[in-house]
């Protein structure tokens, strides 16, 4: 008897929970066409794109050619130079981005005075668009009246030089630029993460006798450690994929020491019409920040299970 009243229950049950169902997806649907139109379609396309020899002014139709334009792609070592750039810059913004950031949440999270005022100040770069930065930091590079140039000239270090035209420079002056404008988002988070560290924990290893540094790997960095790791994936990703900066700052020059990926992507479908061709290498970095989210994921559940 008892069996058969749950199973009337749950019988009587099971249309008030289709309905609640469908009401769930009624509500998730203005989030999820947008997605599905703007970012699933055009990936989806691009994909597509991929395998034809889809040309810009060709009157000759569309042909599909298979592997093809990756085949091409394996042999191209300026791709792969612009690859390797890429990684060279991500590496590069995201890593020391990462410790400053730190540091800098650190310092922000004590009580000082005038804090509010330090923290809106350390979120200006962060409100300001990438286009905005380019031509200020361009400013600031400017080998004739340049404000770093006009400070090395009174400091005695040196003349002025053109630091985004220099092939041994051009780089580093990117990246220079790249762990400024980032260093907010990563300072926010990480703060964040402070402060929800509870002041007990600190208290108590303090009571025990812990250092500074101590304290801080016994009880700051756990607690911060999620956030940690989320935002460094993401931020390594978001660099891999710059385009904005680096364009307005060298349009990735001199000689290509600056063309990023997505910089030589966009080059060979705007500039020279290849769509298919650049619509390979699009797949091909998909699928490289498609591994690095997996080796992520992996860790956190690794983690998760621990």
């Amino acid at each position: 008897m008892a069996t058969a009243t749950k199973s009337r229950r749950s019988a009587k049950k099971k249309p008030a929970q289709r309905v609640a169902d469908h009401g769930a997806w009624f509500l998730v649907l203005p989030a999820l066409i947008p997605i599905l139109v703007l970012s699933v379609g055009p990936l989806l396309y691009g994909i597509a794109l991929s395998f034809t020899d889809a040309q810009s002014g060709r009157t000759e139709p569309t042909q599909w050619i298979g592997l093809l334009n990756f085949q091409d792609l394996l042999h191209d070592t300026l791709f792969w130079d612009s690859f390797r750039i890429g990684l060279l810059w991500a590496v590069g913004v995201t890593v020391p981005q990462f410790f400053l950031a730190l540091g800098l949440a650190l310092l922000l999270n004590q009580n000082l005075r005038f804090r509010w005022l330090a923290r809106a100040l350390a979120i200006i770069p962060w409100a300001m668009p990438e286009v905005v930065v380019g031509i200020m930091w361009r400013l600031v590079y400017h080998p004739d009246a340049g404000v770093l140039n006009e400070t090395l000239s009174s400091l005695g270090l040196g003349e002025g030089r053109d630091w985004l035209t220099g092939t041994a420079t051009a780089l580093f002056a990117v990246i220079v630029v790249g762990i400024w404008a980032g260093m907010p988002q990563t300072t926010v988070a990480l703060l964040a993460g402070l402060q929800n560290t509870p002041r007990e924990l600190h208290e108590a290893a303090a009571m025990d006798g812990a250092g500074a540094w101590r304290r801080f790997r016994t009880v700051t960095w756990p607690a911060i450690k999620p956030i940690a790791l989320a935002i460094s994936a993401l931020n390594f990703i978001w660099n891999f994929n710059s385009f904005a900066l680096v364009y307005v700052l060298t349009q990735g020059g001199p000689g290509g020491r600056t063309r990023l990926p997505m910089l030589f992507a966009y080059e060979e479908a705007f500039r020279y019409g290849q769509f298919g061709y650049a619509a390979a290498m699009g797949c091909v970095m998909v699928a490289v920040i498609s591994v690095i989210l997996a080796f992520y994921l992996v860790g956190r559940l690794k983690g998760g299970d621990e």
